[in-house]
């Protein structure tokens, strides 16, 4: 309802800009005395009375206006209760009404027009959408042979239940001529039925039996061309002709729809209050006098009633259509200038109000009610139709599905049961636990740190490795120098002993090995006299605290990357239980509408329609589009924007309508709006393929 909605709101501001002659004081003058009139009332009384005319007048008008950005269109049922409140040209002491009160009913009449033509116009374009979805379902049928084979199993029932009907109706037939042939002059009707109703109920039926089969017969040797067509090819030829039905009765709702968008309320006003009119067939305006508009108005009118009284009409071409509409809009401007001849007229304003009343009431809901009965008499089968064969199948096996069903109860019960706590424990495991501890890393927990040792192990082996060398080095004060001679004295100093403290620290065990190597030239003296072992235990000692130095910086690598470990391990629970959910989703229906990829599809079919209409338009009509082309071409783009709107950003949709906008326009030309169908083709080739 995109484009109706700002066609509604441009036409009523328009309307706003319409001046008006100036308005009565709404409280009389204070220093005005009554006057008495010829019949002895006051003027004072039919001033109070305008004023409350104009008031109430101008309070209906408000509630007519497009206040509402959103939803600029009123109900039906609304418009109709404002016309019915409205009072049109109340005598007042001599009959006439001000000038102001007079532009004001006309102003009602014509808010109310705008209101009623673009419910018309919502109308037809929502009911184009299931005449659109019921074509792309014959498109189906024939386009695939197992798709035509399976809706000829689907409608067999039904054809059969036709041709019974029908043999039934022949057979009786026949056995009613039958009667009244064998029925003697003489006799009466009472004696006749006597004589029928006297036979034995064997031979009625054996009668009834052979009528039936000669009608079967007959029936058969009459349609050759069932007999020789198969019931594939009849299931073909039935969709072909239902899905040519329903495009008549498609183009008829555009062309409908395109005789209301280019010759009804095609005006403009100047900033001098100056009515500009555009014709269809040239891009020239005409200027015309300010009191034409109410011409329009009533034009429109009839041009909106005469619409929804024809457009349903399936025996008639588009061109007979169009030439129908336009005769009794002539027709009908003719009796209206009759009218006005008359000695007492009745109101233009009430007339008018009048029809757009029958309009809302009467041939609205008729013309809802005749499309929709065609559109099920040509459109797709029925859900019982369609959905017989597994619905037949389903209900002929259960009473196997429930015995299966009642003898595996507890087998049943017991994968229920396990498939709760299994379903649980996954929650549980793999999505709670995880997020807690994600939860812990953020808030920097201590006890969530990662350890791959204690804190305190390797500082007591490197203490413990420095205790070891001091204790060798004390115990052999030789090996501290770096020629291995013997010191004077036995004793090492501070100096010396710090020194080996921070040669430990830094790895430095040059001592413990040049007394390693001393001892290694001979292992058995050195192992049973020496200190190979002592020298071999420090080393062992050495390599523990280096594999803890080496653990240490893995497990602060570790620490520092806890978050990304804790998102890792949330991940597979998070994507199982996304999968899960939007199975689910699908499974029972929540998400209504086509699959992002299928909406892409038909996005892309409906702008192929769109490039066809313009490209198969006629040039007779001076670069422009027909009335049926025009409306097949906003048929296609109301669904356009339809699908847009659920696929695009809002940022792009508002670019993708700007767009739309141009390509509606259809006073640029069909050149123009072909270029504009390229434009987005691949301007907006991301969100159609």
């Amino acid at each position: 309802m995109s484009f109706v909605a700002d066609l509604v709101r441009r036409i009523d501001l328009q309307l706003d800009r319409l001046p008006l002659s100036t308005p009565l004081p709404l409280s009389p003058s204070p220093i005005s005395s009554p006057q008495k009139s010829k019949d002895g009332s006051s003027k004072q009384i039919s001033i109070t009375s305008e004023t409350l005319q104009i008031s109430e007048l101008q309070r209906l008008v408000k509630l007519l206006s497009t206040t509402s950005s959103s939803r600029p269109l009123l109900k039906a049922s609304r418009v109709k209760r404002i016309l019915e409140q409205a009072r049109f040209s109340t005598p007042i002491l001599d009959g006439a009404l001000t000038n102001y009160a007079v532009e004001l009913e006309w102003l009602l009449i014509s808010k109310a027009t705008v209101q009623t033509y673009g419910l018309i116009l919502n109308t037809l374009l929502i009911q184009n959408l299931p005449l659109s979805n019921d074509i792309w379902y014959w498109d189906e049928v024939l386009g695939s042979y197992s798709y035509t084979a399976l809706y000829s199993v689907q409608t067999s029932p039904l054809r059969l239940w036709h041709w019974s009907i029908g043999i039934y109706q022949d057979a009786r037939q026949r056995l009613k001529t039958q009667i009244s042939k064998t029925r003697h002059p003489s006799l009466g009707a009472s004696s006749t039925e006597t004589d029928q109703s006297s036979r034995p109920l064997a031979g009625r039926w054996r009668q009834f039996y052979g009528l039936v089969k000669g009608s079967v017969q007959d029936r058969s040797i009459a349609d050759v061309r069932h007999r020789v067509m198969s019931p594939f090819a009849l299931s073909r030829a039935e969709a072909r002709q239902k899905r040519a039905c329903l495009k008549k009765l498609r183009e008829m709702s555009a062309t409908g729809l395109g005789i209301l968008l280019n010759e009804s309320l095609g005006f403009d006003v100047d900033d001098e209050g100056n009515i500009i009119t555009k014709g269809h067939q040239t891009s020239t305006s005409t200027i015309i006098h300010q009191e034409e508009w109410k011409n329009i108005m009533e034009k429109s009118i009839a041009l909106m009633e005469t619409v929804l009284q024809k457009v349903t009409s399936p025996d008639i071409g588009i061109t007979d259509f169009e030439d129908t509409v336009f005769a009794s809009v002539e027709s009908d401007s003719e009796s209206v200038g009759l009218a006005s001849d008359n000695i007492t007229p009745v109101p233009r304003t009430t007339l008018l109000s009048m029809r757009l009343q029958k309009i809302l009431q009467v041939h609205m809901p008729d013309h809802v009610s005749s499309t929709q009965l065609l559109a099920t008499e040509y459109g797709r089968p029925p859900r019982l139709v369609r959905y017989w064969l597994p619905g037949t199948v389903l209900l002929l096996s259960s009473s196997t599905i429930l015995r299966i069903l009642v003898s595996r109860k507890k087998e049943i019960t017991t994968w229920i049961r396990e498939l709760g706590r299994t379903t649980l424990d996954f929650w549980v495991n793999w999505v709670v636990d995880p997020v807690k501890k994600v939860i812990s890393t953020i808030h920097h927990d201590k006890d969530s740190d990662l350890a791959l040792m204690s804190r305190r192990s390797l500082e007591g082996d490197r203490e413990s490795l420095e205790r070891m060398v001091l204790d060798y080095s004390i115990d052999h004060p030789h090996s501290v120098t770096e020629d291995g001679s013997t010191r004077p004295t036995g004793q090492l100093s501070e100096a010396e002993i710090s020194d080996i403290k921070k040669k430990v620290r830094e790895g430095d065990l040059t001592a413990v090995l040049m007394a390693y190597e001393r001892d290694l030239r001979s292992p058995f003296i050195g192992t049973i006299k020496g200190d190979l072992v002592r020298t071999l235990l420090i080393q062992i000692q050495k390599t523990k605290v280096d594999v803890e130095v080496a653990i240490g910086g893995i497990d602060t690598l570790l620490k520092s990357q806890e978050l990304v470990f804790g998102f890792v391990g949330l991940t597979p629970g998070l994507l199982v239980c996304l999968g899960v959910f939007r199975w689910v989703s699908r499974l029972l229906g929540i998400h209504k509408g086509l699959a992002k990829g299928k909406q892409q599809g038909v996005m892309l079919r409906v702008l192929r329609n769109i490039d066809r209409t313009l490209t198969a338009s006629s040039s007779s009509n001076n670069g422009m589009l027909s009335y049926k082309e025009h409306g097949l071409l906003l048929c296609e783009v109301d669904l356009l924007l339809k699908l847009a709107k659920r696929i695009m950003p809002s940022e792009i949709n508002r670019e993708f309508v700007e767009e739309v906008g141009d390509l509606i326009d259809i006073r640029t030309g069909v050149e123009r709006q072909l270029r504009v169908v390229e434009r987005i083709r691949w301007a907006f080739a991301r969100w159609l393929n």
